[in-house]
């Protein structure tokens, strides 16, 4: 099989879409080392350590002809759109990852996201992507009725962590902090998380770490004792971040995974998170689940963290065990079965 997928993600130096794009390219080529994976874009990117061949196409027109073009050159068996897009021409078969939902829940949750608002319902309604991903089976049953879909073109394939989220040993005698770990947007209800840290601050000389990109539409947070803002943080402090942490919140409005949520777990952190019914699937119990807007129970729920240390060291347990049922090695075996499947539906 010659497989390319867009690599467009890879041109932002974080977040999930990111790393969903090169942990998958780099499983399906470590699992299928017969196959041919070529990784495209219109846009400069670094291309990852591994057999991959690709790179950056300049095109004025890419997904209506540069994209179909190059197709047809390296004579793609299967084309995977790894973010909510694929060619306008049904040259070949192809793959879309619908990651979730969020630009046709609420227009403030994303600021920049009217060309996938418009553009995506098209693609998946005109049969142009001939298979859709999801990362969850919430996500999947919503996107089959909201674009009418056929369940059969739907597929739930689980995301997972990178190996590199692991537990390492906390080192003594660090500061008593909550962590959130992701990217600071509107729907990640982080106004509420600080809100109910504050609180807990009245009682607890406890800090509250926000590690990740700020994107353009949140509001820059004012410095306060106790608040530290890491911004982007390197994926190597990550794992010592979770393991130092009393928990791990993510406080998240809606997600079509979840996948902070799992890191966290995999690192060996107690997790308090939304009761969003995705990331209710990826926790499988071994979370605790709030109402995202509702402050006083993140509160409660943080208070009872500082004075029950026994009841966070079993959800930690309960985490690990949960994490070790997730790899990147099964997603790319049942990605790489649902490639299959867009060629034998393909122009039928």
């Amino acid at each position: 099989m010659i497989a390319a997928l867009d690599a467009t993600p890879l041109t932002v130096p974080t977040g999930g879409v990111r790393r969903y794009t090169e942990e998958l390219a780099l499983a399906l080529a470590e699992e299928f080392p017969e196959d041919e994976y070529w990784l495209l874009s219109d846009q400069p990117f670094a291309m990852p350590e591994g057999r991959f061949k690709g790179g950056t196409v300049r095109s004025r027109r890419w997904w209506s002809l540069g994209l179909p073009r190059q197709l047809a050159r390296i004579r793609a068996s299967v084309f995977h759109g790894t973010d909510f897009a694929v060619p306008y021409l049904p040259v070949r078969p192809t793959v879309m990852s619908l990651h979730d939902l969020s630009p046709w829940k609420d227009p403030a949750w994303h600021f920049a996201a009217g060309r996938v608002r418009r553009r995506a319902p098209l693609l998946v309604g005109l049969g142009l992507a001939t298979m859709v991903v999801t990362h969850s089976e919430a996500v999947r049953r919503e996107a089959i009725e909201t674009f009418r879909l056929a369940p059969a073109r739907v597929v739930a394939v689980p995301a997972a962590a990178s190996k590199r989220f692991r537990p390492v040993r906390a080192r003594p005698g660090v500061k008593p902090y909550f962590l959130y770990l992701g990217t600071l947007e509107p729907r990640k209800s982080i106004p509420v998380l600080v809100e109910a840290w504050r609180e807990v601050r009245r009682r607890y000389d406890v800090e509250l770490v926000l590690a990740g990109r700020r994107r353009e539409d949140f509001p820059v947070l004012d410095s306060e004792p106790g608040l530290r803002i890491l911004g982007e943080t390197p994926e190597e402090d990550l794992p010592r971040l979770f393991a130092e942490a009393l928990v791990c919140l993510y406080p998240s409005k809606y997600e079509g995974f979840g996948l902070p949520v799992l890191e966290a777990m995999q690192c060996g952190a107690a997790v308090f998170t939304s009761e969003d019914p995705a990331v209710r699937e990826v926790s499988g119990g071994a979370a605790l689940h709030l109402p995202a807007a509702d402050a006083r129970a993140w509160a409660a729920a943080m208070n009872s963290a500082i004075e029950r240390p026994e009841w966070l060291a079993a959800l930690r347990v309960s985490g690990l065990r949960r994490a070790a049922g997730f790899s990147w090695a099964r997603t790319a075996r049942r990605t790489r079965q649902v490639y299959d499947e867009a060629q034998r539906r393909f122009g039928s």
